[in-house]
């Protein structure tokens, strides 16, 4: 048969101003930093896109300082209605720079530009209309007696969901009354320093928003000040336990979202085609760079070579290359460094004795790449089975009966999501109930809605983010006060 293959459909740079170099942005205005600098790349490149400004210790208590004047003389003494407003006014914003945050979040994280523009603008967006929403509303939210803010919150966020997870942290903050100091990851700091100009754009009092870019020392400086009344944490387990430690024993409150190993669990009669594409999207949706990935799929017996000869043949049309192309599948991966880890993490699954596969398909001769894979024959204990690997590599697994396959996905340090595809909606139910897990989608896999909330239990995190349940993070209470 005759193959028709897609002509370039690359979306334009043009719409991007990206400045030489960026400094932090603290009390509303852009300011040069007193730490070192740093560079930012295209990952899909290795082009250097920008100098970054990293910020020291003087600077992050600078910003918290900002934060706490705007939080006493403005935000705090400002009605839900008015602070609503604000927020309504960053979302709209941000539906009309909807295309500029796209192209720049692809450029500096390696996303598919379908998926910065169709997932995270978008929701990005919806968090603040949602949150706006309930700005002027928060003592009918069954949070308790009285709620009031924290205060000061420091944020600290990954570099998977730049933009995506700045807004889960910042539109719940502003909405009950806290002002923020955020930090960006060190490899995507981009579209935060973007969503500063629009915060002036928007008018919002100074210092309400401050944006302090960085490494690992930067997160340090925000968790250990005393300025700092409740801290909120996307990130790796291992920083988490550490921001739990530095913490105890203080009045500080903390909410972090963590790593996961989720499941994946297709039973003998459910819709297989639309179970593939649950699959496809569940892993290698943004790179398998996705903390709820579903990076452990687990078939019934009786239709697992079925099941992966369908999506052995799904996978050889993925195409894996340009993130700007809009018929890319597939994009960069975000670092030297992660791709380092996904390929030690392969290597360690064939060594184990797992079989690997993947389409083989031509990968850019410059970038961070890898091919979607899949592992066949993986043992629970295998590290593959066990850590996560965040990239595009999926395990598979098999079981015979509900309660075998209840065992094997429970079987992990992780309870952050899980998926069931099944037809009988009893079995569901009773899936959802047993498993471990603090999202589990039923026939459908990596969905996400502003008013629903996410998090996880174990090594997972505590706390939740979104819905009502994510306000309750933001607030003390005449109870909790």
């Amino acid at each position: 048969m005759p193959t028709f293959e897609y002509a370039p459909a690359s979306e334009s740079r043009a719409v991007v101003d990206i400045r030489s170099t960026y400094g932090l942005f603290i009390g509303g205005t852009f300011v040069a930093g007193t730490g070192g600098i740093f560079t930012t790349v295209n990952p899909a490149t290795e082009e250097p896109l920008a100098e970054i400004a990293e910020a020291s210790a003087a600077d992050v208590d600078a910003a918290v300082k900002a934060a706490r004047t705007a939080y006493t003389r403005v935000w705090s003494r400002m009605s839900g209605s008015d602070r609503g407003k604000y927020l309504f006014r960053i979302a709209r914003l941000l539906q009309e720079r909807a295309r500029e945050f796209a192209v720049l979040e692809t450029l500096d994280n390696g996303k598919p530009i379908k998926e910065t523009r169709d997932v995270d603008v978008p929701l990005a967006a919806a968090h603040f209309f949602y949150h706006a929403g309930w700005a002027d509303k928060l003592e009918y939210a069954a949070l308790g007696p009285d709620p009031r803010p924290h205060g000061v919150v420091g944020q600290v966020i990954p570099w998977n969901f730049p933009l995506l997870m700045l807004a889960w942290k910042i539109a719940p903050a502003l909405a009950t009354g806290n002002t923020v100091v955020l930090k960006p990851a060190e490899t995507t700091p981009l579209t935060a320093l973007l969503f500063a100009d629009l915060c002036r754009q928007a008018d919002l009092p100074p210092g309400v928003v401050n944006i302090v870019t960085g490494a690992g020392p930067t997160g340090q400086a925000i968790v250990d000040h005393p300025g700092i009344d409740k801290i909120a944490f996307t990130g790796s387990t291992a920083v988490g336990k550490m921001i739990a430690r530095s913490i105890a024993g203080t009045r500080r409150r903390a909410t972090l979202e963590l790593g996961g190993k989720a499941a994946n669990i297709v039973f003998d009669d459910a819709p297989i085609d639309q179970a593939i594409e649950g699959i496809v999207n569940g892993i290698f949706f943004n790179q398998g760079q996705v903390c709820c990935a579903g990076s452990r799929l687990l078939v019934q017996e009786s239709i697992a070579d079925t099941v992966i000869k369908r999506l052995q043949r799904r996978l050889a049309t993925l195409r894996v290359g340009d993130p700007l192309d809009k018929n890319t599948d597939v994009g960069a991966i975000n670092s030297r460094r992660q791709l380092d880890r996904i390929t030690e993490l392969s290597a360690a699954g064939e060594a184990e004795g797992a079989l690997r596969w993947d389409s083989g398909c031509p990968l850019p001769d410059k970038g961070f790449w890898f091919r979607p894979t899949v592992f066949t024959g993986v043992a629970q204990t295998h590290r593959i089975a066990q850590e996560e690997i965040f990239g595009p590599v999926l395990s598979v697994l098999t079981f015979r009966t509900p309660g075998e396959a209840v065992a094997k996905a429970n079987n992990t340090a992780y309870g952050l999501s899980a998926g069931v595809w099944t037809e009988k909606g009893s079995r569901i139910l009773w899936m959802a109930d047993q498993l471990r897990a603090g999202v589990v989608w039923a026939n459908t896999f990596n969905r996400f809605d502003p008013a629903s909330p996410f998090g996880g239990y174990k090594e997972s995190g505590y706390g939740r983010e979104g819905g009502r349940h994510g306000l309750a993070a933001y607030v003390v209470t005449g109870e909790g006060a």
